[in-house]
């Protein structure tokens, strides 16, 4: 059973920095899209980040400039870096792995396969 675990999320000042991590277990993900969606109380789930080694790496315009996605393949992990953190960041970051063949990195929730947790960022004004 393949399984996300998603830590590092907690709660920050506005301007400040977090790292999220996500670590598969019970398959390896290297070919497959892995990425980050992120839902705030009342909202839809929202497209963050998402990366496939060899066709890099699609941001979601809010976060675009910001927060930086990456991989450590040898890991199964992949990591949001979020810098100048703002309040509407505050959501429930979500780590998304999408195993069908197509290959293409999706921004729509629909087109993720296997999900995490959730880990909680909260950043004050």
């Amino acid at each position: 059973q393949v399984q996300l675990v998603e830590s590092g999320g907690g709660l920050v000042q506005a301007g400040g920095s977090l790292r999220l991590s996500c670590a598969a277990s019970g398959r390896t993900l290297s070919s497959y899209v892995m990425g980050w969606f992120r839902q705030a109380p009342g909202h839809e789930r929202e497209f963050v980040a998402a990366r496939k080694w060899e066709r890099g790496s699609t941001y979601g315009d809010s976060v675009k400039g910001r927060f930086t996605i990456s991989r450590d393949y040898a890991k199964n992990s992949v990591y949001l870096q979020m810098n100048s953190l703002k309040p509407e960041d505050t959501a429930v970051y979500y780590c998304a792995a999408d195993v069908s063949p197509t290959g293409r990195v999706g921004v729509h929730r629909y087109e993720y396969d296997l999900w995490g947790q959730g880990t909680q960022v909260t950043v004050s004004s």
